[in-house]
């Protein structure tokens, strides 16, 4: 088959759905080997649209979101949508068009390293320079997009490595567990909540990415400790939740700073240091600190 076929058929393995973008001629074959896929393809007016509607399938579905682009001006347009995705921890993986291998060494028309550009907002970026490699470098964005923390992969495409024939098949794709706590660590950590007097939980976007809200909710009823949510973990405590503290605020001191203050044990759950800079609710550094 042709090589765009076979990454078509890797992106099907992968169980997508939907790709949002702008084709380009780069990436012609790509588009016409989804003709014959159930993938829908979502044309969008502007590529950053597009790395936006990732980002957000990515942020709901906990599955990679998949955005599509043509190469120079069209994958400079994806930076903005997928620097937020990798920063919010959203799992997306974007396919970007190249020009032919034979013309990436010389100054020609569109032709840019944008490889180097993504690698600094991405988790890891990659050129295909063979179709007998197509397989494992999409296997390996989506796995890397979607494992903790989630974030952006860049797979690069040149559409003379598009139209090559090859023979190989999609990899086998399997879920991968993260693994368990260490039992010392479960153990030092009850020893902590069980002694503190004044505990908060601060929860985090990964109180809601990881499903962890129902058991966020139970240990919150069960201990009757307040939870304190940051903006991106909105939901995983219902505001109407008599343990509900409500969202921090990013300036000022008001009552849920207050409840940080008096506090001596924060267990933070599924929170992230891109969302609220530690300065902000443990300035004297005088608080044990329960990560989860």
């Amino acid at each position: 088959m042709k090589a765009s076929d076979l990454f078509v058929k890797c992106l099907e393995a992968e169980g997508v759905e939907r790709i949002f973008g702008v084709p380009g001629e780069e990436n012609a074959d790509l588009m016409i080997s989804l003709l014959d896929s159930d993938i829908e393809f979502v044309l969008c007016r502007h590529e950053q649209a597009a790395a936006f509607m990732a980002d957000t399938y990515g942020r709901l579905t906990g599955k990679a979101g998949v955005c599509l682009a043509t190469l120079g001006p069209g994958a400079t347009n994806l930076v903005t949508g997928l620097a937020d995705a990798n920063m919010d921890r959203s799992p997306v993986v974007a396919i970007i068009g190249q020009g032919s291998t034979r013309r990436l060494h010389k100054e020609s028309h569109q032709n840019m390293d944008a490889i180097g550009m993504m690698k600094p907002i991405s988790k890891w970026a990659h050129s295909v320079y063979t179709a007998q490699s197509i397989p494992e470098i999409v296997r390996k964005g989506f796995k890397i997009a979607e494992a903790e923390k989630p974030g952006v992969t860049v797979i690069e495409l040149p559409e003379d490595i598009a139209k090559r024939d090859t023979d190989e098949t999609p990899m086998v794709v399997s879920a991968t567990r993260r693994p368990a706590a260490d039992h010392k660590a479960v153990t030092r950590a009850v020893d902590l909540i069980t002694n503190a007097k004044s505990p908060v939980i601060l929860a985090g976007n990964g109180s809601v990415r990881k499903r962890a809200a129902t058991q966020l909710r139970r240990l919150a009823r069960k201990t009757g400790i307040p939870v304190v949510n940051t903006f991106m973990g909105k939901g995983a405590v219902p505001m109407d939740d008599q343990h509900s503290l409500f969202t921090m605020g990013l300036q000022g001191r008001d009552h849920v700073i207050k409840a940080f203050a008096d506090s001596d044990v924060v267990i933070t759950v599924g929170y992230d240091l891109v969302e609220y800079s530690p300065e902000a609710w443990n300035a004297g550094r005088n608080h044990k600190i329960v990560p989860c």
